[in-house]
């Protein structure tokens, strides 16, 4: 049995709407199933589509503060896209539009936010309540960084796909 929701329309299975902030057009996917989901983390998921850029913001500032950790996902995720000897190695630069001088700063600030998912029925603190895909060049890459928040927007995992 499906669930009406204010934002969603029918909630079934599978929603999904692409969003434009920044210049940057967002796929946001909202995966569940109606029965097992309560409508206020449906309210919270609609509140965070909203607030894309905001938490799209807080996320790549976390990125930075990990950039001292050599084994974070992070710096594995940048060690391997940055690579010159990488294939799309000159893709990759041209993606890069700032120049701080950080060089690893400017290619979190570079990437694009590629994909949301929410699921609201992962509600519980801890749970992965909807996942952030960023790419550097996506349109040229397979690499991924994901990270997933919960319910209070807390990160709980990041992880390099590649």
């Amino acid at each position: 049995m499906a669930i009406e929701h204010d934002y969603f329309g029918l909630v079934g299975d599978y929603w999904s709407e692409t969003v434009e902030y920044a210049d940057q057009r967002v796929e946001v996917v909202l995966d569940t199933d109606g029965d097992d989901v309560e409508l206020t983390a449906l309210d919270v998921a609609a509140t965070l589509v909203g607030e894309l850029e905001l938490a799209d913001d807080e996320l790549r500032q976390s990125f930075v503060s990990q950039l001292d950790s050599k084994s974070s996902p992070i710096v594995k995720y940048l060690d391997t896209v940055l690579d010159p000897e990488l294939e799309q190695a000159d893709d990759i630069e041209a993606a890069i539009g700032r120049e701080s001088g950080d060089r690893q700063v400017d290619a979190l600030r570079s990437m694009s936010l590629v994909r949301v998912d929410l699921r609201p029925d992962a509600d519980e603190p801890g749970d992965a309540f909807a996942e952030f895909e960023y790419a550097l060049a996506p349109d040229e890459t397979d690499e991924r960084l994901v990270a997933s928040i919960d319910l209070e927007r807390e990160i709980v995992d990041v992880r390099f796909e590649g």
